[in-house]
């Protein structure tokens, strides 16, 4: 058995579901609530040393015994190997894949949730934030529709964990918060129809339906 500990209105908090779900696993979900701040709790602390969802515990670990993990790109790399799927075989396929999704961990995620918290979060109109990580994010844009222009997928000819990583960043639901005109990126447009096409991926937002897009309170 498989548990997650996640918080599912996030995007950090559906990317292993996302896989998960690909993978026709058999998992259970534990919502780590942060109005009531329980990634400080003690308990979660002994899952996730950063405080941080998404977590992973494995009954069946690969090798034997009970295995924890924490961080997203650590969590899928392991179900990725362990099961399979969503990494290539290919060496220089893998590569690409880990590349990408290393990419969505350090860059992508990061940057596009700064974006989001400075035109939907802040108290305040603060416009050397909102103007740096605007900027920022439409660089990764642009960084991802030229690879997407390359490839059809983010680690090359197939489907993978990259693909999963970025997407739940990149959907529909954020691009008005990250000031992102779709039509600009016609690449990540026609990535998203993909994966959004898939049946596995519907059936996790149906599970997990997100808040409906929030609109920026501070112009871009």
């Amino acid at each position: 058995m498989l548990t997650l500990y996640t918080n599912t209105a996030t995007p950090n908090g559906m990317k292993v579901v996302l896989l998960l779900e690909e993978l026709e696993a058999e998992y259970r979900v534990i919502a780590i609530d942060f109005a009531k701040d329980e990634q400080f709790s003690e308990a979660f602390l002994a899952i996730s040393p950063n405080n941080k969802i998404p977590a992973l515990t494995d009954e069946e670990a690969t090798g034997g015994g009970r295995r924890t993990l924490f961080e997203s790109g650590a969590i899928m790399l392991y179900l990725a190997e362990k099961t399979g799927r969503f990494i290539a075989r290919d060496a220089k396929e893998r590569i690409e894949t880990l590349v990408w999704l290393f990419w969505q961990n350090a860059s992508l995620g990061p940057m596009l949730g700064q974006a989001h918290h400075f035109a939907v979060f802040a108290p305040e109109r603060i416009a050397y934030g909102l103007e740096r990580y605007t900027a920022e994010a439409q660089r990764l844009y642009r960084v991802l529709n030229r690879r997407l222009q390359e490839s059809a997928w983010l680690g090359g000819s197939e489907l993978s964990i990259a693909d999963f990583a970025a997407y739940p960043w990149t959907n529909a639901a954020r691009h008005a918060a990250q000031g992102i005109a779709l039509e600009d990126f016609p690449h990540v447009k026609a990535w998203l129809a993909r994966i959004e096409a898939r049946e596995n991926i519907q059936a996790a937002y149906k599970k997990y339906p997100q808040n409906p897009p929030l609109e920026a309170k501070h112009r871009h």
